[in-house]
């Protein structure tokens, strides 16, 4: 429990930092995520996610983005989930509707089989919709993945990235989204991931909003092999805007 106190308290602390400075520069922009069960008695269940989005506008055309994501899971004192991921691109406004990108990551997830993922590529995005309902953007890529598993193996690809997500703006700070990404191994066709999320999110203040979302991971050849082919979760998340 020590430890989970300690993940909120430097959670909170990095939010409200970034919060002052993002309003000071104006070129900043963060969003930050916080979901946490802890329950006792015939059950204990101790559960904390939390993510952060960082954005900076370089010029009119140039955006940068830094996405951090942490997940974190015990029932009855036996570590049931624990994963992290990093994420950094850099998106260049072509015209209107077409924009580049260049994308670089990295995620560990134990209980998925995937000790240690990096990744790195170009993209080409194209905005359908713009609103001020219905936005829609498609997004293709190739990135080169390299993969470390829990089974002490590993593996080097480029791998093929199709993305979408669809938003709906009942208001201003009101929305639906559906978003969508298959990421496909050049080299084993047999080898490729489905992600898709679901979210509805409710503004409760100018600053502060609900968001409550569904997360299916779905790997059709983990590594190692006895793993579950689908991941999914579930959750109510306080998402505050700076």
């Amino acid at each position: 429990m020590k430890r989970l106190r300690w993940l909120i308290i430097i959670f909170l602390v990095c939010l409200v930092s970034t919060g002052a400075y993002a309003e000071e520069k104006k070129k900043w922009a963060d969003q930050a995520e916080l979901t946490l069960v802890d329950t006792g008695g015939n059950t204990d269940v101790t559960s904390l996610a939390a993510k952060n989005l960082l954005k900076y506008t370089f010029s009119k055309n140039l955006l940068g983005s830094w996405k951090l994501a942490a997940l974190y899971g015990k029932t009855d004192g036996v570590k049931n989930a624990e994963n992290y991921a990093t994420e950094f691109r850099m998106n260049y406004t072509y015209t209107d509707k077409i924009y580049l990108a260049g994308i670089g990551g990295w995620s560990k997830d134990k209980f998925a089989g995937i000790d240690s993922r990096y990744y790195i590529g170009p993209a080409i995005g194209y905005k359908y919709l713009s609103g001020p309902k219905h936005f829609l953007t498609g997004e293709a890529g190739i990135n080169y993945a390299m993969e470390e598993y829990i089974d002490d193996t590993d593996s080097s690809y480029l791998q093929g990235r199709l993305f979408g997500v669809y938003e709906y703006a009942f208001t201003k700070k009101n929305r639906f989204s559906q978003s969508l990404e298959y990421l496909h191994d050049f080299s084993d066709s047999d080898n490729y991931n489905i992600n898709s999320e679901t979210a509805l999110i409710s503004a409760i203040s100018d600053s502060f909003s609900l968001k409550a979302s569904y997360l299916i991971k779905y790997d059709n050849k983990p590594v190692p092999s006895t793993l579950d082919d689908t991941d999914s979760i579930l959750s109510v998340a306080l998402v505050a805007n700076f």
